[in-house]
């Protein structure tokens, strides 16, 4: 196996990655490529999956020719994306019909308020594991339906739009369907991405029926829903195409449950936080789908061929590594890695509180139209605190995550497993640490994302045999102890409540 290797495309929201992995689990080619964000109005936000599409042609070409590999020694493809995220594109030409709706857009939020008016929540909720929110895709889908522009559709009158999906003319799907489609030809989803759609029943693994009636989205233009890790494979790449191989797509995971995967959280009480553009703390429920009592969603994690569903309870936070994104949009630092010298610099944020609510919030809260807020400010308040007031609020953020948890779940986590770009700030994880008061544990590869995606095409084609080979591969970068007593943490903690309440119902006007 030496000479063969598993790639993973990893559709972000802010970019594409082509990685290559080795039966080890080490990255032997890498290759990134970022997109444009697109917002056409305040709340709204979309990108274009052509020029996602061609992104990832160019990220995977890129990394094989660093890494001196030809696309005939990749043994199988794994996908992972952004969740949500939603578009809809012509079957016979592949042409999107409209840009995507990102999962951060909040164009849908009178419609969410609509849904919770009528006292249709609940009802969905026991269905999707869902908190109803503009965040998932059905509603997303149905304001394409409504909206898409039908110049895009030659010879197409906007009021034919339903018609033409009714009839499988149109496709709809989150970015992993546009991926897989564009790979291999195939209109195909996996279970955890479906999962994010608000259409789909959890428990009885299908498209229900009262919810594509409620947002008016026919069935004949949804993708088939298959295990994250599917030994029938979703397909081959074209020998003819970009790639010149023939190379099965046999594995797709939505980013968040990727990350658990790749954590290796294959065991009931497993959790993980991944700090990208938002947050998502994830815990493996085993075969039991947790309801959730303190705003978390019930959520699919993952399932490989043959083998029952296994569910995660999850904390979405919107808003994590778009603080420091933000940060920098303001030029309060000059790059990410300057936080952490910036908020050492300082004792404390002096009682600053910083609720970065850029597009709602999301778990426990679910309020789309809280905004971002800074509170506690005095004419001595510098800089220097209000960077060190945006880590806290990650730190926060996640507490209220893990509080929620452990409510709904009656399990303590002693080691919450940490990924993604943030991790790299020793900062923010001793600070993490010492917030939750539990140990933190960074592993090596911090990319267990794309890493997670690989695993699960590499079950499929029988790169790797078993989950424990997964196991053995999973290594510790350094942990983090709490360093801080309880009660200075609760201390901090207990005012954050109090700036989150300012933050609420905020965006009246939208």
């Amino acid at each position: 196996m030496a000479d063969t290797y598993v790639g993973a495309i990893d559709q972000g929201t802010t970019g594409t990655r082509f990685m290559v992995f080795d039966h080890g689990g080490h990255v032997v080619a890498n290759s990134y490529e970022r997109h444009e964000q697109i917002y056409p109005k305040p709340g709204w936000v979309e990108h274009d999956p052509t020029e996602i599409w061609e992104n990832t042609e160019q990220v995977v070409t890129d990394a094989l020719d660093s890494g001196g590999i030809d696309a005939s020694q990749l043994e199988a493809i794994g996908i992972t994306n952004q969740r949500e995220t939603t578009l809809i594109w012509d079957a016979e030409s592949g042409r999107p019909v409209h840009n995507a709706l990102v999962w951060q857009d909040r164009r849908t939020t009178d419609r969410v308020e609509e849904l919770e008016e009528a006292g249709k929540a609940d009802a969905i909720r026991a269905k999707t594991g869902l908190q109803p929110d503009a965040y998932f895709a059905a509603t997303k889908a149905e304001w394409l339906l409504d909206n898409a522009e039908p110049l895009k559709l030659a010879g197409s009158r906007a009021s034919d739009l339903r018609d033409r999906a009714r009839d499988g003319e149109l496709l709809v799907g989150t970015v992993d369907s546009w991926l897989i489609y564009n790979l291999t030809g195939n209109h195909v989803t996996d279970v955890t991405n479906a999962s994010r759609t608000m259409l789909y029943d959890i428990h009885e693994m299908a498209w229900d029926d009262e919810l594509l009636e409620e947002f008016d989205v026919p069935e004949a233009m949804l993708p088939e829903v298959r295990p994250s890790s599917d030994e029938e494979f979703y397909g081959h790449t074209d020998p003819d195409g970009f790639l010149g191989a023939e190379v099965p797509v046999a594995g797709a995971l939505g980013d968040q449950q990727a990350a658990l995967f790749g954590q290796t959280c294959f065991d009931e009480g497993d959790a993980k936080n991944t700090y990208g553009t938002g947050s998502f703390y994830l815990m493996n429920t085993g075969e039991e789908a947790v309801e959730s009592d303190h705003g978390l969603l019930t959520t699919v994690g993952f399932q490989m061929s043959g083998e029952p569903v296994q569910y995660a309870l999850e904390g979405s936070i919107f808003v994590t590594g778009a603080a420091i994104e933000w940060l920098e949009d303001v030029d309060l630092i000059t790059n990410a890695a300057q936080t952490a010298e910036l908020a050492r610099s300082v004792d404390s944020t002096d009682g600053v509180y910083m609720v970065p609510a850029f597009t709602g919030l999301g778990a426990p809260h679910w309020d789309g139209r809280a905004r971002g807020t800074i509170v506690g400010m005095t004419r001595g308040t510098r800089k220097e605190h209000i960077v060190r007031a945006t880590l806290e609020s990650i730190a926060y953020q996640t507490r209220d995550i893990a509080e929620a948890m452990e409510a709904d779940s009656g399990a303590e986590t002693t080691t919450l497993r940490v990924d993604g770009g943030a991790v790299k700030n020793d900062f923010l994880c001793q600070l993490q640490a010492d917030i939750l008061q539990t140990e933190i544990a960074r592993p090596e590869v911090d990319e267990t994302t794309a890493l997670g995606s690989a695993y699960a095409a590499g079950l499929a084609v029988g790169y790797w045999d078993t989950i424990d080979e997964l196991r053995d591969n999973w290594q510790i970068d350094r942990e983090f102890d709490p360093e801080m007593s309880d009660a200075e943490a609760d201390r901090m903690y207990g005012r954050w409540d109090d700036a989150v309440e300012r933050s609420l119902d905020w965006a009246t006007e939208e």
